[in-house]
């Protein structure tokens, strides 16, 4: 098994990414920053099964609605985690790979804007970026709020003086902003392209994690304590976990139906009705991706909870026993296990509720059912936790104290 690649981004480079993954300036109403919903004190997640974006303040479970305003709805998918994705094997960003690197399109890469795409991006970790800034529900406002709302709701994306080009003038104005890139791009203007590039040569360095016990298993052959080796042959054995989650980070970077529940407004155009979210078939049109989603790396999954494309599970061992028996679990599911923030009016149980939509996503399931005893499940979990690198929580940059615009930092 071949050791991950990974790049090493100028540290100057570094710092400004880190200064602006933490400032809400690229927010429409600048109130939110990426590490609203990606912090590290909850894993690089935001620990609920679906966030509240605009129109919510605070951290995580702590989150709260504004009086004034109001979220329209939850977002459809869960925070994934940020770890090693700077490693060069992760190509495909999003539950549904809506963007991932392609050879064959203009920038190696292929998104949801096509043609309106900008250049500039250094590769998929950073155009991911693009995205959050231009929803309306996560980070740009609704409808005209703000000059990057009403640009967003125009459809002035890419263009000149479109959302971005916003978002990167008001960069341009604070001083200490402007310094830091003459520093890494001088005299070059600041662009969109530009301020998710150093975001993502942060993200990068900071949540790499790749020394955990399994990690040092493979370079040096040091043993599992008795449960976790067990477990081990369980995964890459009866259990069949790898057959999915294989490879250094245990992802095959594929997308596999396996019936997990549809909770919260389910991926939809505003146009449409319905609390749907067909998964990889969005993006593809097929009907065989119906219900298919990325298979996510497994690296200090003890700390992301919750789990599945939409956090329908608060527990790691609950979403283990899921994948035991995926159609029983669907068809039996405890909605307990979903970690809601309060939203007065949200209908969360559309699709739940729906017996038609319960048996389309049963019948795209792609995992056969395994049987295992509780002591089994137990090794298992043993085995998880030693893909846990907890070396990120300390030696990085961690939260700042402060950033340049002045804004307030979510700590």
């Amino acid at each position: 098994m071949a050791e991950p690649v990974f790049e090493a981004p100028d540290a100057a480079r570094v710092k400004l990414g880190w200064q602006l993954f933490y400032d809400p300036i690229l927010s429409g109403n600048r109130n939110i920053s990426c590490a609203s919903c990606h912090h590290p004190k909850m894993g690089t997640a935001d620990g609920v099964s679906l966030s509240l974006g605009e129109g919510a303040m605070g951290l995580g479970r702590d989150r709260k609605v504004g009086a004034e305003n109001l979220p329209e709805q939850r977002i459809p998918r869960n925070a994934p985690a940020l770890f090693n994705l700077g490693a060069s094997e992760f190509t495909v960003m999003f539950h549904d790979g809506r963007l991932e690197a392609d050879a064959d399109e203009p920038d190696g890469m292929r998104t949801p804007l096509g043609a309106e795409m900008l250049s500039g991006f250094d590769g998929v970790l950073s155009a991911q970026a693009m995205f959050p800034v231009l929803s309306g529900d996560e980070m740009a406002g609704h409808y005209s709020e703000n000059e990057v709302a009403q640009a967003v709701r125009l459809g002035f994306l890419s263009s000149e003086g479109g959302a971005w080009d916003r978002i990167a003038a008001r960069v341009a104005e604070v001083p200490e902003y402007r310094a830091a890139f003459d520093g890494v791009a001088p005299g070059e203007p600041i662009t969109f392209p530009q301020i998710a590039n150093v975001i993502a040569d942060f993200i990068a360095v900071e949540w790499r994690a790749d020394d955990s016990p399994f990690d040092r298993y493979l370079r040096e052959a040091t043993p599992f304590d008795a449960g976790a080796e067990r477990g081990r042959e369980l995964f890459y054995g009866a259990a069949g976990c790898s057959g999915c989650h294989s490879g250094w980070f245990q992802s095959d970077h594929d997308f596999h139906a396996i019936a997990m529940p549809q909770i919260g407004p389910g991926k939809a155009a505003r146009f449409e009705n319905h609390a749907r979210d067909v998964g990889r078939m969005r993006v593809t049109g097929l009907a065989k991706d119906a219900y298919a989603f990325r298979t996510p790396s497994l690296r200090n999954v003890t700390e992301t909870a919750p789990y599945g494309h939409n956090g329908a599970y608060a527990t790691l061992e609950a979403v283990v026993r899921h994948h035991l028996d995926p159609i029983a679990s669907l068809q039996g599911y405890d909605r307990r296990q979903a970690v809601f923030l309060g939203l007065d009016g949200a209908a969360d149980w559309t699709a739940t509720d729906d017996p038609n939509e319960t048996a389309r996503i049963a019948a795209a399931n792609s995992l056969e059912p395994v049987a295992l005893r509780d002591d089994q499940v137990d090794d298992l979990l043993s085995f998880l936790e030693a893909l846990t690198d907890s070396s990120w929580k300390a030696g990085r940059l961690g939260v700042p104290e402060t950033v340049p615009s002045g804004l307030p930092v979510d700590r």
